[in-house]
C-alpha cells in the first residue's frame, strides 16, 4: 500500500475524526471560557485589588515605570507578567472543570447497558429422548 492510501486510511479512522471535531470544538469553548474569565471574572477581582485591570499587572524588569499599561511596560523592555499568568491559570481551571463536569453529566447519560445471562441453547428432542432411554436402561 502506498503511502498515501496509509495516510487516508489512517485519517478516516474514527478516532482520528473524533479528535479533530473535539480539537475545534474546545478551541471555540475556550474562545468562551477566555471572554468568561477576562470579561465576567476579572473585573471584580481586579475592582477589589484597587480598580486596575489585573491582566496588567507586572514586575518592571528593565526599569519601566509602574504606572504603565503592560503592552507600553513590554516596549520598554522585559516585564514579568504576573497579573497575565494568573488570569491565564484561571482561564485554564475553569476550562479544566467546566470540561471535568461535561464528562461526568455524558458519563451520567450513557446507561450501562444490563448484562444479560446467557441463555443455554434449547436441548434438542432426540437428544431428551435418548436421556430417557438411557435413564430406563440403568433402572
Amino acid at each position: 500500500m502506498s503511502m498515501m492510501g496509509e495516510f487516508k486510511q489512517f485519517a478516516m479512522k474514527g478516532n482520528v475524526i473524533d479528535l479533530a471535531v473535539g480539537v475545534i470544538i474546545g478551541a471555540a469553548f475556550s474562545k468562551i471560557v477566555d471572554s468568561l474569565v477576562q470579561d465576567i471574572i476579572m473585573p471584580p477581582i481586579g475592582k477589589l485589588f484597587g480598580g486596575l485591570d489585573f491582566a496588567n499587572y507586572y514586575v518592571p524588569l528593565n526599569g519601566q515605570a509602574y504606572g504603565l499599561a503592560l503592552a507600553e511596560a513590554k516596549k520598554g523592555g522585559a516585564v514579568l507578567a504576573y497579573g497575565n499568568f494568573l488570569t491565564v491559570a484561571l482561564n485554564f481551571i475553569l476550562l479544566a472543570f467546566i470540561i471535568f463536569q461535561m464528562v461526568r453529566m455524558i458519563n451520567r447519560l450513557q446507561k450501562p447497558v444490563p448484562a444479560v445471562a446467557p441463555v443455554a441453547p434449547a436441548t434438542p428432542e432426540d437428544v431428551l429422548l435418548l436421556r430417557e432411554i438411557r435413564d430406563a436402561l440403568r433402572r
